[in-house]
């Protein structure tokens, strides 16, 4: 059957995005998708009638507004939208260059934004819309040796989504920042999973966790992406859909191992935290 909504899907070539477009497309939504090569988009996808493909250069607003607008004049409107597009880096905070670094966020967190700024207007004249910021169990949890900066750039999805929410509220709009544990992609291959230029040897866990994440993860994960998609779909109809939204057993469990360690800090230390006032408070007069 049919179904009405029309989604925008960034960086829909491969992962969990193209799981996510299969899904929608099987179901009867009108998708566009972005890649930076509209031929890999073409490929994966195939043929269909309600099927949009778009290159785009997620850095540029130019090609972001080009995509929306296109998006709109074939479908006659826009109401789903998913920041899907980035990459994984590997590398300690000390080896990774500050181009390396930067690169990593202006895919991860600026493309979001772009992309977010230019959505804006269409869902803010309809009154109504969605959209859905790929994060991670990473942007929640960030004890993994060797991925601090992509840590750091989901961290930041996760603090820029809980902000959108509040802003967006008024107008219709929800927003969910997801955040998926380890799931069968290609995400921790050698084309997706970037490494550092210039190792450090001398980090030996950082060494550990990049083989064991290239070498023994990569091809085990236990997360199905078709069941991710789904999962996205059926809390894009719902009508008080959550903020955040973990996926995958291990994310939950992840999850509640960090927010239980922190009640433990807090508690443990709650004498400090809360001493910090001044003793004296001034008298209302």
């Amino acid at each position: 059957m049919k179904q009405s909504k029309v989604w925008f899907v960034t960086g829909a070539s491969k992962g969990l995005g193209l799981s996510l477009v299969q899904q929608l497309l099987a179901q009867g939504y009108a998708v566009a998708a972005t890649s930076r090569s509209k031929e890999d988009l073409k490929n994966a996808v195939g043929k269909h009638d309600q099927f949009l493909p778009l290159a785009v250069d997620i850095n540029s607003e130019a090609s972001i507004q080009k995509a929306i607008d296109e998006t709109v004049v074939r479908f006659g409107q826009l109401d789903v939208v998913v920041n899907n597009a980035g990459y994984g880096l590997t590398g300690s905070l000390e080896e990774l260059s500050d181009a390396e670094a930067r690169k990593n966020f202006d895919i991860n967190v600026f493309g979001t934004l772009n992309v977010i700024r230019k959505v804006m207007p269409y869902l803010r004249a309809q009154q109504s819309g969605h959209i859905f910021n790929i994060s991670s169990i990473g942007g929640f949890i960030g004890t993994f040796p060797g991925f601090g900066i992509y840590c750091a750039t989901k961290f930041a999805v996760e603090g820029l989504t809980e902000a959108l929410a509040t802003e967006i509220k008024s107008f219709g709009i929800h927003a969910t920042v997801v955040a998926p544990g380890y799931f069968r992609t290609q995400f921790l291959s050698a084309g997706s999973l970037n490494v550092p230029e210039k190792p450090i040897e001398a980090y030996k866990e950082v060494r550990e966790s990049q083989a064991f994440h290239q070498n023994i993860m990569d091809g085990n994960q236990l997360g199905d992406p078709d069941k991710a998609a789904l999962a996205m779909i059926q809390i894009a109809e719902t009508q008080n859909p959550p903020l955040h939204l973990f996926l995958g057993a291990d994310a939950y469990d992840m999850a509640y191992n960090k927010i239980n360690s922190i009640k433990e800090e807090l508690e443990a230390w709650k004498s400090v935290t809360v001493s910090t006032a001044f003793e004296h408070q001034p008298v209302e007069a």
